[in-house]
């Protein structure tokens, strides 16, 4: 099941806000919650649902033995060993047969594990926890019900954003919960929802069927527009859910940390890393960037400690070539970024416009390689981005088949929200008055978009 879905909307999601209302205690709702987040995930995972909760028991019991252990050290060990064998045998395990069998010419049979749905984001949530309470930042909690909903509330479950235990260790126990707060969490969760469907899907239909595309019939202009609708695809659809989750949290008295802070209009990919898919930034920066000794150790060893972080961003999307490439791409560029004081500089005026520039050049090019089925597309499709000026008419009918009337619509509010121009609007006094008219359209809209059963993917599901 997922947000974007006449199921969720219509029939799921206010089924569980009436009865939350109705609860008249926490331990009530949070009853409610556990119950109907376990059955939000085993609606897509029937079996892997034992294997969250496994985890989660797991974890709760680390947790509590590492506290009170003279052996802390070790056991946090096993349990990053455990967690790393966990995602090795269910995202890596084929890849890693793969390579082996094309480094030593062996024939091993290449193992088809189902990838359980959103295991990246709570195994992160999970150890998250477990390093909070050998660091002594949190308690270990004895509540296991609590541990489990943590791991398991389903707004972030499945997709994130990634929620750290201190974030939400108070709410888990003592939350507020007013019509204010359920209504500001409703229009986050329908600008979210537009996002998604009202510009996402229109940016994926271009994408997919370029991307689809014989290589012959991607020329320059094929080539700049599925790059283009892909960079605003990856954006919408992810932040877009961020949206959704983060309003989703509200209605039920969480708080969740802005996951996007318009990374397109950086000026530096340091700025873009910022401001893009920040719970996952800043948990790599915390439990891995820090600990390999951060910026404290001189720049050479600052830059080597960003290139190991940005190889596991890579490679913690998907076991494929291309997203260690887009990992480590970034990498490089942060290190040229370290060495060039151009960059380290306070960015203003003509410095700033052509920083954005370089920026949406450097991401989109990252993100050819992040959609492409192998390196030999990215390659190619990079190379037709600059070079790519023969006449194909076949490519030429397909790129002008795609530029609907919808779908220019689609691209120009995509280029435009992308910009905090609609945010400085709608914190305008005179613009509060038209939120939620303009809210109930966009709902609206949606739903007789996703009632005509079209294009509905969502990107993060794979990771």
């Amino acid at each position: 099941m997922v947000f974007s879905s006449l199921v969720f909307i219509s029939i799921f999601l206010p089924a569980v806000l009436l009865v939350y209302w109705l609860m008249p205690s926490i331990a009530g709702k949070n009853v409610l919650l556990l119950a109907v987040s376990l059955l939000f995930y085993a609606y897509g995972e029937p079996v892997y649902v034992f294997l969250m909760i496994a985890s989660s028991l797991f974890h709760y019991g680390c947790a509590i033995w590492i506290q009170g252990s003279k052996y802390r050290r070790m056991l946090l060990a096993a349990v990053v060993a455990v967690n790393l064998a966990i995602l090795a045998v269910f995202k890596y395990a084929a890849f890693l047969t793969e390579l082996c069998n094309s480094l030593t010419g062996l024939s091993l049979p290449v193992p088809q594990v189902a990838l359980p749905v959103g295991i990246s984001f709570f195994t992160f949530q999970a150890m998250s926890y477990v390093i909070d309470v050998y660091r002594g930042e949190v308690t270990a909690q004895r509540n296991f019900a609590h541990v489990l909903l943590y791991i398991s509330l389903f707004p972030q479950l499945i997709a994130g954003p990634i929620v750290k235990y201190h974030d939400v260790e108070h709410e888990l126990s003592c939350r507020s919960f007013c019509a204010q707060e359920t209504a500001r969490g409703m229009r986050r969760f329908i600008a979210g929802l537009g996002k998604k469907v009202l510009i996402a899907n229109y940016m994926g239909e271009i994408a997919d069927t370029l991307f689809a595309a014989p290589m012959e019939q991607i020329q320059l202009a094929g080539a700049w527009l599925g790059a283009a609708c892909y960079m605003l695809q990856i954006y919408f659809d992810f932040s877009g859910y961020s949206d959704m989750a983060i309003g989703m949290g509200h209605m039920f008295g969480f708080h969740f940390r802005e996951n996007f802070r318009y990374p397109y209009g950086a000026a530096s990919i340091r700025d873009f890393w910022r401001r893009w898919h920040i719970s996952l930034s800043g948990w790599f920066r915390e439990y891995l960037y820090i600990p390999l000794g951060g910026s404290r150790r001189g720049r050479f060893r600052t830059c080597v400690n960003k290139f190991i972080v940005f190889a596991c961003t890579g490679l913690w999307h998907g076991a494929n070539v291309t997203f260690l490439f887009w990992g480590l791409f970034h990498g490089c560029l942060l290190m040229i970024e370290e060495y060039v004081p151009l960059f380290r500089a306070q960015a203003s005026g003509v410095r700033k416009v052509c920083g954005h520039i370089y920026v949406i050049l450097m991401v989109m090019i990252g993100f050819v390689f992040f959609r492409a089925e192998n390196m030999q597309q990215g390659i190619v499709w990079v190379s037709r981005m600059f070079t790519g000026t023969r006449f194909d008419e076949d490519g030429a009918r397909l790129v002008l088949s795609l530029l609907t009337p919808v779908h220019l619509t689609a691209f120009a509010a995509g280029i435009f929200a992308s910009a905090p121009v609609v945010q400085r609007m709608g914190q305008a006094a005179r613009m509060q008055k038209i939120l939620w008219p303009a809210s109930l359209g966009v709902l609206l809209v949606c739903m007789m978009k996703l009632a005509g059963g079209t294009y509905n993917p969502f990107i993060y599901f794979r990771f």
